[in-house]
Formats: C-alpha cells, sequence, structure tokens
C-alpha cells in the first residue's frame, strides 16, 4: 500500500486557522477529502493519514468524522491537550476510536523553545503509550536537541519527526540541522516524514536537485526503514502542485530498490500508525 503520511483538511475561516497570514492566501479556502482523493490516485497513492490543523479536541471528532465517510483516510493524528490535568479522560474517549492513530502539538508556535521538556507535557506523552497512540514532533530545527531529550526519556514511545524538522533549504542552512538531527535519529523509536519540504525553499522557484542533499542526510541519520513520504498538502501548494511536491521523494527514491521504494512509500508508514489494527 502506498500513503501519503502527512496532509490536513479543513473548512477555512480565519479564526480557526489564525496561523494562516496574508501569504497563506492562495490555502485560505476549504480543502476536503473529495479534493485529495483525485491528486492521490494520479499519483499513484491508495490512502493517506490526514493531519490535525487546529489545536482544538473538536478538530480531532471532526477529522474522525472524515475518515469514518472516507475509506482513502487510513487513520488521523488528532490533537488532545496534552498539558491538561485531564489528557486521561481525554484519550480514554478518543483512543477508543480504530481510525485515531497519534497526535500532535505545534511545538514550533510555542513562545518556550524547551516546550517539549515541561512537566505537564511530559505527563501527557507519558499517558501515550498506554493507549497505543504515536506522537508527531512539529518543529524548527532550534528544537531538535530539545526533541533528543524529550525521547530518551521515552525509549517505548514512537515518535515520528515531521517535515524532516523544517532546515532553511532556501538559505542553504545545513550543517546544524544535519548535526542535531542525526542526534536525534540515534533513537531506534524515531521516524522522519519527508515531507514539507517545498516550503522551506524559495516558493515556486526550485529544482528536485536542491532537496537532495537533505533527503542523503536523512536517510544517512535514519536508514530507509524509518522514514515516510507526506506531502503537507494543502500547504505544499503554496510552491508547488502535490504531483511536483510528491515526485520529489519518487524521484529520489529511483536509485533505491523496489523494496526499499515500497518501505519509504508506505509500508513504513503502515508499521509506524499501524495501519489496518
Amino acid at each position: 500500500m502506498r500513503i501519503d503520511s502527512h496532509q490536513h483538511f479543513w473548512i477555512y475561516n480565519e479564526q480557526d486557522y489564525d496561523w494562516m497570514s496574508g501569504k497563506h492566501k492562495a490555502i485560505q479556502t476549504d480543502f476536503l477529502p473529495q479534493h485529495l482523493l483525485p491528486l492521490l490516485q494520479e499519483s499513484g497513492f491508495d490512502g493517506s493519514i490526514a493531519v490535525q490543523a487546529r489545536q482544538t479536541l473538536q478538530e480531532t471528532e471532526w477529522l474522525l468524522s472524515l475518515a469514518e465517510q472516507n475509506p482513502e483516510i487510513k487513520g488521523i493524528v488528532g490533537w488532545v491537550d496534552l498539558c491538561s490535568p485531564e489528557i486521561g479522560q481525554q484519550l480514554e474517549k478518543y483512543s477508543t476510536h480504530p481510525l485515531l492513530k497519534g497526535v500532535r502539538h505545534v511545538v514550533h508556535d510555542e513562545p518556550d523553545d524547551r516546550f517539549v521538556l515541561r512537566e505537564d507535557f511530559m505527563n501527557g506523552i507519558s499517558a501515550l503509550e498506554k493507549y497505543g497512540l504515536t506522537y508527531d514532533l512539529l518543529l524548527f530545527p532550534k528544537h531538535l536537541p530539545y526533541a533528543a531529550e524529550l525521547v530518551e526519556k521515552f525509549p517505548n514511545q514512537p515518535f515520528v519527526l515531521d517535515h524532516i524538522a523544517k532546515p532553511d533549504i532556501a538559505g542553504k542552512g545545513f550543517s546544524h540541522w544535519a548535526q542535531d538531527l542525526a542526534k536525534l535519529a540515534a533513537y531506534p523509536n524515531v521516524y522522519c516524514k519527508l515531507s514539507g519540504m517545498v516550503t522551506e525553499a524559495e516558493w515556486g522557484n526550485w529544482k528536485e536537485e536542491d532537496f537532495a542533499v537533505y533527503l542523503d542526510a536523512v536517510i544517512q541519520c535514519f536508514g530507509i526503514d524509518r522514514v515516510m513520504i507526506g506531502s503537507d498538502w494543502p500547504v505544499c501548494t503554496l510552491s508547488g502542485t502535490y504531483e511536483q511536491t510528491m515526485n520529489i521523494v519518487k524521484h529520489y527514491l529511483n536509485a533505491f530498490t523496489d523494496k526499499e521504494r515500497s518501505l519509504a512509500l508506505g509500508e513504513n508508514c503502515e508499521r509506524f500508525y499501524r495501519i489496518g489494527s
């Protein structure tokens, strides 16, 4: 099975999506399963993982309802309040749904760079294992050292790094990112999504070759058995089409064996998010 490991849905309104600024005007509209399905089919993908774009419990409920109605959504990464003293009750409620595979918090927007090491946040992370839920790390490069400290404390918790931690591809930022990435990848319970790269490059003015050195570094750090392709649709459309975005990784993988390509294009995602279980 080929799976897009990272995409979003929304019915746009300014209040709920206040993370969008003027530069996001092109995606300030509705993006729903009926818009994604033909893109998946044209690119040869069987389904996707829908990831939260709002930090509300209503977002989790809405994504689960979409997944129930659209079988191409193989699982969702929702949101719960990991810092809440009621985290146990929230997980008890939502984890009974078989399509909830994991949760995410928008860490890179928190004013505290060490947010993931807060006691209340780590208490929330500690509760995930009981419910068999994964955690998506949404970070900037500056957060990687703190993420490594977090992961070290939870060796049995599955983590996945979103968007290769958003290195400054447009500015050719590399060395510090690569060094800190390697430290995080040293923990075997961390995977990495090959996603979110086109919006870190110069929007609409990039070549596939621009990403090769970053993909090389990720594969060197994580190996082919802990990476998964993702589009970050519809955010990716700010800088390229869905097909162009997915082709970056698909074409890069042409140098690998059939088995290795299958791992990165879907099998790793199936295993990590326990698709079908």
